[in-house]
């Protein structure tokens, strides 16, 4: 018998439906609003939040419906998560799929959905609503904690 979490024994493919969800860590920064530089492919990440995200749950506000609101909206699937490159390095889904384990903080290393929040990886209190800015201003907005990891993969209380 495997003794090992699923998401050290199972690649994205093979996950059941429940188990692919639970690798969303709720961090919410996956729906913030990027900037792609033309000539380098550069991806750059604004603390400018999409109108559904829910800027202190970090949840979308129409999850099932989204795309009635949001028509360019990305789901993740298990095919296109590795060639998503604006995947935050922190994000579950792209670490699992490089082959990395979870950090610390994830909910299903720590056992509580508010660990995310606590360790500062998520968007909490840090975004501003498109609808409340010229999206002509978007580049104002540029920021570039998405891309850090902050803690080490180890708890620092241990």
């Amino acid at each position: 018998m495997n003794d090992l979490p699923f998401w050290k024994s199972k690649t994205l493919t093979e996950m059941t439906a429940a188990e692919w969800e639970s690798l969303c860590d709720g961090c919410g920064l996956c729906c913030l609003n990027k900037l792609e530089e033309w000539e380098s492919g550069d991806i750059y990440f604004t603390s400018v939040r999409c109108k559904l995200l829910d800027g202190e749950s970090c949840r979308c506000s129409s999850y099932e419906n989204r795309w009635d609101f949001v028509p360019d909206c990305v789901q993740l699937t298990k095919e296109n998560v590795p060639e998503i490159a604006w995947l935050p390095p922190t994000c579950g889904y792209r670490l699992v799929s490089e082959g990395h384990d979870l950090y610390w903080w994830h909910p299903l290393v720590s056992g509580d959905p508010e660990t995310v929040h606590a360790a500062g990886i998520s968007a909490r209190g840090r975004t501003i609503n498109e609808n409340e800015i010229d999206i002509d201003d978007l580049e104002d907005y540029v920021v570039d904690w998405p891309l850090t990891v902050g803690e080490d993969k180890d708890d620092p209380e241990d």
